[in-house]
């Protein structure tokens, strides 16, 4: 359904060093820089045909995180949840809501950790056991 998802950032550079190391424990690889005919800089991540992508505001106001939120990032197993979780703390980012475990929903067993990047942007790893 989705081609992408895009956030801003207003430091591009910790922005980078956070997310290659989060989204590394995923499998991605380093970002694509990119700059924009604006001028901008852009960073996209690419794996397992989605992309991520973080840019400097086009419109030169400062990168502001949505109210209500998140992006949610497919993980393989409870261990890379976890990895994901504490890789995000690591570099910066604050865990949030519950500590990462399993939760019992109507839409059944999902094991979840929930952590802000640096610049407030809600982000979730989540394992659905089979």
């Amino acid at each position: 359904m989705l081609n992408h998802v895009m956030i801003g950032s207003n430091d591009i550079e910790r922005s980078k060093r956070f997310y290659d190391a989060v989204l590394g424990t995923l499998g991605a690889g380093e970002a694509v820089r990119n700059v924009a005919s604006s001028g901008h800089t852009r960073l996209f991540y690419r794996h397992d045909g989605n992309s991520f992508g973080i840019s400097e505001p086009i419109n030169g106001e400062a990168a502001t995180c949505a109210n209500g939120a998140t992006i949610g990032f497919k993980c393989h197993s409870p261990e890379q949840v976890r990895q994901f979780h504490d890789t995000a703390v690591a570099q910066g980012g604050v865990s949030i809501e519950d500590p990462p475990g399993l939760r019992e929903s109507n839409m059944g067993s999902l094991y979840l950790a929930y952590v802000r990047d640096p610049d407030g942007n809600k982000l979730c790893a989540l394992y659905r056991p089979k």
